[in-house]
């Protein structure tokens, strides 16, 4: 399965100013599974260890030393670690946090090793008062489920990514692509991005496998709670999970959880599952300038499940009106929200968390909201989510108007265009919007 992280790994090998590097993101995005494959692919030797399979290897990071270390590991694995030859993979390292401390003086002491680690709650030690990151030192690359145009990959349509790659408005994808995409679009909504579940439809083409395969992952969503989490947590953890994918798209309210407790128990709970990559918040912004961030309401957010295809399988949509013509009306529109959403984080600078915001004005007799806000290419861009037939797009118009934006996006079915001030890129071309709009710009 082609990753679009493999380039990163392989940049990070050849650079001269490489750091030791920490991948970063929730269980089940396949981490290991890409890290495995660049080993197998770009180096001689791999030295694979997991702190939850061999508990024994933390005692290797007693001292800090990285010569220490490495002789250690190397006695205890019975194989030879060559800087320049060997990658070092520390699995599930948040076992260890010792080990994370120790990464700055590998960039000190022994530069010239590979050493990457990763681990599925990596994020709950990294925000820990406790320990002691070693900024400047580390550098982060951060992972998400599949991509639609990774989905593709996975599929065997190569040759349709490469006509979206070189499609322009110019020179935009056919009839015949375009509801060929559509149609696996459909698919993508259903199965979603999570490697295993796309990895089971590619080999048995069964979508109730799938689906099971789905239940089992929320499965183990809900059991990673007693993992980082109170007893007294669990159940606003588990309230919070299970009523996530029926808000996608609303502002949200914490009493849309649980109306007879305290809203900082909720607000914990979001915290918390934040932090597991399991959802992320979607702040209203004030959009007046840049870093997005700095003028937003931390009170008014709406919320993104971790994948399209968990939130149908945890709000148990009927797939058979996922295979509708017409994707953008499903549940309101919340599905192509979410997908959108989704597309938005992979398409941002890998090296650094990913953020979208939306835009959110609520005066007497002018309300407007824009879907979706990021930075792309140090311009701010806003985005609506629309049916491009009936759409007026009221909303993105007045945010251009009233922020003085070169230009808007529109997402839709339609195919792409562009049009007084406002681009319209069908949803399965998300991927090539940084691309087309810096070839706008």
């Amino acid at each position: 399965m082609q990753r679009n992280i493999m380039s990163q790994l392989i940049n990070w090998k050849d650079s001269p100013e490489r750091l030791p590097l920490l991948v970063r993101g929730a269980r089940q995005v396949g981490k290991t599974y890409a890290i495995e494959q660049f080993a197998k692919e770009h180096f001689e030797f791999f030295v694979n260890i997991n702190f939850e399979l061999e508990p024994s290897f933390a005692n290797c990071f007693q001292t800090l030393k990285p010569k220490e270390i490495i002789a250690n590991l190397s006695l205890l694995q019975n194989a030879s670690i060559i800087p320049g030859k060997t990658l070092v993979f520390l699995d599930e390292i948040q076992i260890c946090p010792n080990a994370i401390m120790a990464l700055r003086y590998f960039k000190e002491q022994m530069p010239e090793l590979h050493i990457i680690g990763a681990g599925s709650l990596l994020e709950f030690s990294l925000n820990s008062e406790e320990l002691r990151v070693p900024v400047g030192r580390i550098q982060y690359l951060f992972m998400y489920p599949l991509s639609f145009a990774e989905f593709l990959l996975a599929r065997g349509k190569d040759a349709l990514l490469s006509h979206l790659q070189k499609a322009t408005l110019q020179n935009i994808p056919s009839e015949i692509a375009h509801n060929e995409l559509l149609k696996l679009l459909r698919e993508y909504f259903i199965l979603g991005g999570m490697p295993a579940v796309v990895d089971n439809y590619v080999k048995l083409s069964n979508l109730g496998s799938c689906q099971n395969l789905q239940s089992s992952l929320i499965a183990t969503y809900r059991n990673d709670f007693g993992k980082y989490a109170r007893h007294a947590q669990l159940k606003h953890l588990i309230k919070v999970f299970d009523k996530t994918p029926n808000l996608i798209g609303k502002q949200v309210k914490y009493s849309h959880f649980d109306s007879e407790h305290p809203s900082r128990d909720i607000k914990a709970a979001l915290s918390l599952l934040q932090k597991a990559g399991v959802l992320y918040k979607v702040y209203a912004a004030n959009c007046t300038g840049l870093p997005l961030n700095s003028l937003i309401n931390e009170k008014i957010f709406k919320l993104l499940f971790i994948d399209i295809g968990l939130v149908n399988r945890t709000g148990k949509v009927n797939i058979y009106n996922l295979m509708s013509d017409d994707l953008i009306l499903i549940n309101q529109g919340a599905q192509a929200e979410q997908f959108v959403g989704q597309e938005l984080l992979t398409i941002q600078n890998p090296y650094e968390e990913a953020e979208v915001y939306y835009w959110n004005r609520d005066k007497p007799g002018s309300l407007a909201e824009v879907d979706y806000v990021i930075n792309l290419h140090g311009a701010i861009v806003p985005i609506e989510v629309k049916s491009g037939k009936t759409g007026k797009l009221r909303s993105l118009k007045q945010f251009l108007h009233e922020k003085n934006t070169a230009i808007g996006v529109q997402i839709s079915q339609q195919p792409l265009a562009f049009k007084d001030n406002i681009l319209s890129v069908p949803l399965y071309m998300i991927s090539e919007l940084p691309r087309i709009l810096l070839y706008e710009r």
